[in-house]
Order: C-alpha cells, then sequence, then structure tokens
C-alpha cells in the first residue's frame, strides 16, 4: 500500500465509518495531502510501515519553515492540526488495518496549541439572548434560535436540520442525530419551550423546517425544504446580535455551545453527564472544558478565601 492509497482509504473510514462531516474529511483531506506530497518529493520510496520518528522529524522541519507568499510563517496552530491529522492516519493504519507502521503516541504535538475554549458568562448570554426585536416575526425566530442554541448546546449543523414534527414542547425534549450519526436526546429550558411556541404561533406556513428564512422569494416544494436556515445563515444571525448587544468576543453558534458546557460544569453537572448532553464521542474532547472551570473556580477562590480570617484579625 502506498501512502496516497492509505491516506485514500483513510478518508473513506473518516466518510463511511466515522460518519464524518464533508467540511472534516476535507480538512483531513487537505493536511494530509501536504503530508503525502512533501513524502513523493524527499523521499517518494517510502511506504506507510516505513514512518519512523526521524520522518515525522524532518517532516515537522518543513512545517515549521514553511512560509505563505507573503513571507509569514505557519502558525505553531495551523502546524498542530498537520500533526493531529498525521496521528489520525498512523491510527488507523495500525488499529484498522494491522499496518506496522509509527506508533501515534510517540509523536508529540507541538507546544501551545492547546484547544482555546471561548464562552459567555450569564451576564453576557443575557444580554444576547434579549437583543431581538420580538415585536416582529424574524424577531421571534432569531430569539428561539439563541434560546434553543444555549438550552440544548446543539452544533449549529444540528440545529439547520431540526423539524417542527421533531421537537416535543410538552416533554420539553427532542432527539438530534449528531456526529459520527450518533443519536442523542437533548432537553429544552422552560425559557426555549416559550419562544419556540410564541414563534411557530406566528407562522402562516405549514413548512416542515423548524427554523425558516423570511428572505427572498417562497418556495414551498418539498414541505418547504428550500425555506430552511442554512448553518452560515444562523451564524451571521448569531454574530448580528452580539455585535448589537456589544459582546466584547467573538461568538458563534459554537461559543453558544461552549457557555452551556461551561454553566453546567459551574453548576455543579457531572463532566460524563455534560458529555453526554454535547454528544462527544471521547471524554477527552469534554474535559477540555474543566480547565476552564477550573480557573473560575480559581477566581473564586481568589475573591472569598481568608476572607473570614481577615475579619477576624481586625
Amino acid at each position: 500500500m502506498t501512502i496516497d492509497e492509505a491516506i485514500k482509504q483513510f478518508l473513506e473510514h473518516l466518510e463511511i465509518e466515522k460518519g464524518c462531516a464533508p467540511l472534516t474529511v476535507s480538512a483531513y483531506r487537505r493536511y494530509l495531502t501536504r503530508f503525502s506530497e512533501w513524502v513523493a518529493a524527499t523521499s517518494p520510496e517510502t511506504r506507510p510501515e516505513d514512518i519512523d520518528l526521524d520522518l515525522v522529524r524532518k517532516y515537522r522541519l518543513y512545517l515549521a519553515r514553511l512560509t505563505s507568499p507573503s513571507g509569514s510563517p505557519l502558525k505553531k496552530v495551523t502546524q498542530g492540526y498537520y500533526i493531529i491529522a498525521l496521528r489520525a492516519l498512523l491510527r488507523y493504519l495500525l488499529v484498522k488495518r494491522d499496518i506496522p507502521t509509527l506508533s501515534p503516541e510517540k509523536i508529540d504535538l507541538p507546544k501551545g496549541i492547546s484547544r482555546t475554549i471561548t464562552f459567555l458568562n450569564s451576564t453576557q448570554v443575557e444580554r444576547l439572548l434579549n437583543s431581538p426585536d420580538t415585536s416582529k416575526v424574524i424577531g421571534l425566530r432569531d430569539r428561539a434560535i439563541l434560546e434553543t442554541l444555549f438550552s440544548t448546546g446543539l452544533r449549529v449543523s444540528e440545529l439547520a436540520r431540526l423539524n417542527r414534527d421533531q421537537i416535543d414542547l410538552e416533554r420539553k425534549e427532542f432527539g438530534v442525530i449528531g456526529k459520527g450519526s450518533k443519536p442523542r436526546v437533548v432537553f429544552l429550558s422552560d425559557t426555549a419551550v416559550e419562544w419556540i411556541r410564541l414563534y411557530l404561533r406566528s407562522r402562516e406556513d405549514y413548512f416542515k423546517p423548524l427554523f425558516i428564512r423570511y428572505a427572498g422569494r417562497q418556495e414551498p416544494a418539498k414541505d418547504g425544504e428550500k425555506m430552511r436556515l442554512t448553518t452560515r445563515s444562523i451564524e451571521l444571525i448569531v454574530a448580528k446580535y452580539a455585535r448589537m448587544c456589544g459582546l466584547p468576543v467573538k461568538t458563534t453558534p459554537h461559543t453558544l455551545r461552549h457557555s452551556f458546557a461551561t454553566d453546567l460544569l459551574i453548576g455543579g453537572a457531572d463532566i460524563r453527564s455534560v458529555q453526554e448532553m454535547l454528544g462527544h464521542e471521547s471524554i477527552r474532547t469534554t474535559q477540555v472544558y474543566t480547565h476552564v472551570t477550573d480557573r473560575q473556580l480559581k477566581e473564586v477562590h481568589r475573591a472569598f478565601h481568608g476572607k473570614g480570617k481577615q475579619v477576624k484579625d481586625e
């Protein structure tokens, strides 16, 4: 098997067996194509079983010295993405294909590429949720979108796919199929239920999608499928209200997902439950939020610890 063949089979594995989104597969293809092209240019006879630490060291040196047309070097975090993709390929070859190649655990990730989590505090969330003008149907829709994102921690793609008949407003829950075709149940807050109800009552159509567009001409064919809001439209809606209420951080639907998770953990939820609610396959993905809540607890400790002793001493 050549390296190109290995990459092709790995990408097919991501698409078919892992159920990864097209954008995820495309990103892996981009990162691994650079590795393949570098190998072809430097040691074209290399096969998957020939990959060793010395080859990886040379590849990392190549990435570190790589520059853009403007002369700027490849960012450390981007270099990290290339290495993460290579490690994933090696893990696939070892575990799924029984090819004796380099163990991915022997490849360290670059320092400083730990994932940064941006989230809103309770005051900022409140400002964002209160931003839409709910005297208009578009404002009702947008308030329902914001409330649903914060109440459920849905990914933007999951929110965009929602249909009206999918939502059980009485039980305040519904099922979704997340990454890797993994099903899970998500729960709605009382406030989110109320805003979804108000939004649906304002609609005069029978279109299937839960959240629809109002710009452009109406296209009722196929239960109004072409009226469904796209993920990009939802991202623009969130960004618009973040600007309107002057939030100091870049805010996306994923920021609300982060805010949902940190709100649960700060409130005392256990990490396994948060993992289930987010639809993470691995607990390691969820553990990134504990660093955020640890910082929050540190601030609480700094603000309040020892105050009683100070009063006593006085």
